[in-house]
C-alpha cells in the first residue's frame, strides 16, 4: 500500500477503497441499467437463472439481494458470481470499477482463478485494504466531532418547516432525510471528501432527489440490503397517512411499487412504522395492534396479518417500531401503549412482553452482538437497554432530555461501543457501552456537545466511516405578545408572535476521528467552519 500515514488520517483525503460509494454513484448520476423495470420490484437485469447459492456464510452478506417474480433470492449469492464472464464489466462492471481505488488496477475477472498464494502476493486485492480500514476508520469520541458540512437552505422555502430524522444507506454511499414539507430528500457525500487538496472548504450541501409524498410520513427506511453498485436494490420504502405504502427509486426517484393494507371495512389503512427483513425478502408494517408482513417479490394488498393483540392479551396500542436481532430469528416491535413485544420472525408468535416506560415507544436499536436492545419513547428521559438473556426488567437506563412528543432518533456504531442519541434540547451525548453491566450501573456520556440550539431528532453513525449525521428542528407554536405598561403607547401587535423562537433546522456532517486532521492544526479547536453563518462548530457541554 503505497499511502502515507497523513493521508490516512485526514478526513479531507479519503481513500477510495474506504469510501461507500465515490460521487459518481449518486443516485443521480449513476448509471442506470436499462433492464430495471420501473413497475415492479426488482428482478434479474439478465433474466437468467438466479445466482447460485454458496455454503461460504462470510460472502453471502457483501452481496446485495435481487428481487423478481421467481420470489427472494438466497441471501449467500457468492461474490464470484458477479465476474463469471468478460460481459458483466458493463454497466455493472463500471458501477463495481468506481467503488474500487482509482490508483489500483482492476482485475476483477482474475478473482475466481487466484490462488492462495496469489491472493496473498497481491496488495490490491480488496480483502486487504479492507481488513487495514478496519482498523483506520473507526470512531473516537476523546474530543469534540469536526464540523464538515451542512445543508439549511432546503429546509427555510417553506414557513414551518423541520427535519424530522436522517437515515444513511447501508452501503453508506448516500444519506436520507425526511422533514415536515413531506419529502424524502437524498444527499451524496460531500464530494471534498474525495479531494486530494491541502485544505478543502466544504459547501453547502445539496440535495441530488427530492420524492414528494402526498401527506404527514409516518415512517421511512432503507432497503436493508442496498447497494449502489446494483441499482436492483437500491431503493426506499415510505409510509404516509392516508396513502399506500410506497417504494421509491433511490436512482430515479420515481415511484416502483405500492403496497396496500386494508383494514376490516376494506378501507385502506396506512401504515405507522416500516422495516425491511435482514434478507430482504420481507416488509414488516406496523398497525394498530397489528404487524403486516409484505412478500417483496409481490407489491400489492397480499400480505399476512399477525395480530400483537387478542383476547384482550399482548401487546395494544399503535406499533411505531420495529427491530430485528442482527444474530436471532427474532424481531422487537415498540409501541405507542408504552409496551415492548418480541416475537419469532417465522411465524410472529410472541416471545416476551416487556414494560418500563413512561410514554409511546418511538424508537428500537438492536446491538450488533444480538444479546441486547436499546429503547427510546416520547416524554421519556430515560434510554432503555435490555438483555434477552433477561428480559424480565431493564439492565440499565441512560439519561436523554425529551420532553415533546417528538421521534428522537438514536443510533449505535457499526462496533456497538458507542452509542449516540439527541434531544429535545439540541444536545447530542456520546456514552461508551462498551463493557457496561448491570453490577457497573448505568455507563455516564464521554462526550455531549451542541451542534445548534435546536432540537437535535435526528442521528446516524455512517456504516464505515467516522461520519455522524445529525437532524434539527421541531413544530414550534406562537406565543402570546408581552403588552406594554398602561399608558405606553405600543404599536399594533398580533397576540401571538413568533419572534422569541430560533428556528435551526438543517442536516449536519461531523468527523468523528478523533484526532486532529494534520492539515489543519486548529481543527480540535471546535470552531465555525465552511457552511454557512449558521452551520457548524458545535460546542462541549
Amino acid at each position: 500500500m503505497k499511502m502515507s500515514e497523513e493521508r490516512l488520517l485526514s478526513p479531507d483525503r479519503l481513500p477510495s477503497y474506504q469510501a461507500p460509494a465515490p460521487p459518481g454513484l449518486s443516485p443521480q448520476h449513476s448509471v442506470m441499467d436499462k433492464n430495471t423495470d420501473p413497475e415492479l420490484i426488482p428482478s434479474s437485469p439478465d433474466g437468467d437463472d438466479p445466482l447460485p447459492t454458496s455454503p461460504d456464510p462470510v460472502a453471502g452478506p457483501s452481496v446485495s439481494q435481487e428481487l423478481g417474480a421467481r420470489g427472494p433470492a438466497c441471501p449467500s449469492a457468492p461474490l464470484e458470481a458477479e465476474f463469471d464472464t468478460p460481459r458483466d464489466s458493463s454497466p455493472r462492471g463500471k458501477e463495481q470499477e468506481l467503488s474500487e481505488n482509482a490508483s489500483q488496477p482492476a482485475e476483477e475477472r482474475n478473482k475466481p482463478e487466484l490462488g492462495a498464494g496469489e491472493a496473498a502476493e497481491n496488495m490490491s486485492e480488496e480483502p486487504a485494504p479492507e481488513g487495514e480500514g478496519d482498523n483506520i476508520w473507526s470512531y473516537s469520541f476523546s474530543q469534540l466531532p469536526r464540523f464538515l458540512s451542512a445543508s439549511w437552505s432546503e429546509f427555510s422555502a417553506q414557513p414551518e418547516n423541520f427535519l424530522k430524522g436522517c437515515k444513511w444507506a447501508p452501503d453508506g454511499s448516500c444519506i436520507l432525510t425526511n422533514s415536515a414539507d413531506n419529502i424524502l430528500r437524498i444527499y451524496n457525500l460531500p464530494p471534498e471528501l474525495y479531494n486530494d487538496g491541502e485544505q478543502v472548504e466544504y459547501a453547502e450541501m445539496v440535495p441530488v432527489l427530492r420524492m414528494v409524498e402526498g401527506d404527514t410520513i409516518y415512517d421511512y427506511c432503507w432497503y436493508s440490503l442496498m447497494s449502489s453498485s446494483q441499482p436492483d436494490t437500491s431503493y426506499i420504502a415510505s409510509s404516509s397517512r392516508e396513502n399506500p405504502i410506497h417504494i421509491w427509486d433511490a436512482f430515479t426517484g420515481e415511484l416502483r411499487a405500492s403496497f396496500r393494507a386494508y383494514n376490516h371495512l376494506d378501507e385502506l389503512t396506512a401504515a405507522h412504522s416500516l422495516c425491511f427483513s435482514p434478507d430482504g425478502s420481507q416488509l414488516f408494517c406496523g398497525f394498530n395492534r397489528t404487524v403486516r408482513v409484505f412478500s417483496t417479490s409481490r407489491p400489492g394488498r397480499d400480505c399476512e396479518v399477525r395480530a400483537t393483540f387478542a383476547k384482550k392479551q399482548g401487546q395494544s396500542g399503535i406499533i411505531s417500531c420495529i427491530a430485528f436481532s442482527p444474530t436471532q430469528p427474532l424481531y422487537a416491535c415498540g409501541s405507542y401503549g408504552r409496551s415492548l413485544g418480541l416475537y419469532a420472525w417465522d411465524d410472529g408468535s410472541p416471545l416476551a412482553l416487556l414494560g418500563g416506560h413512561r410514554g409511546g415507544i418511538t424508537h428500537l436499536c438492536f446491538h450488533p452482538d444480538g444479546n441486547h436492545f436499546f429503547s427510546g419513547a416520547r416524554k421519556d428521559a430515560e434510554l432503555l437497554c435490555w438483555d434477552l438473556r433477561q428480559p424480565s426488567h431493564p439492565l440499565w437506563s441512560l439519561s436523554r432530555e425529551v420532553t415533546t412528543n417528538q421521534r428522537i432518533y438514536f443510533d449505535l456504531d457499526p462496533s456497538g461501543q458507542f452509542l449516540v442519541s439527541g434531544s429535545t434540547s439540541g444536545a447530542v451525548s456520546v456514552w461508551d457501552i462498551s463493557g457496561a453491566s448491570d453490577d457497573d450501573g448505568k455507563p455516564e456520556p464521554v462526550l455531549s456537545f451542541l451542534p445548534q440550539k435546536d432540537c437535535t431528532n435526528g442521528v446516524s453513525l455512517h456504516p464505515s466511516l467516522p461520519l455522524l449525521a445529525t437532524a434539527s428542528g421541531q413544530r414550534v407554536f406562537p406565543e402570546p405578545t408581552e403588552s406594554g405598561d398602561e399608558g405606553e403607547q405600543v404599536p399594533d401587535l398580533p397576540l401571538l408572535s413568533l419572534r422569541h423562537v430560533h428556528l435551526e433546522c438543517r442536516l449536519q456532517l461531523w468527523w468523528c476521528m478523533g484526532g486532529p486532521d494534520p492539515s489543519n492544526p486548529d481543527d480540535c479547536q471546535g470552531e465555525t467552519r465552511q457552511g454557512g453563518t449558521e452551520g457548524g462548530g458545535g460546542e462541549l457541554i
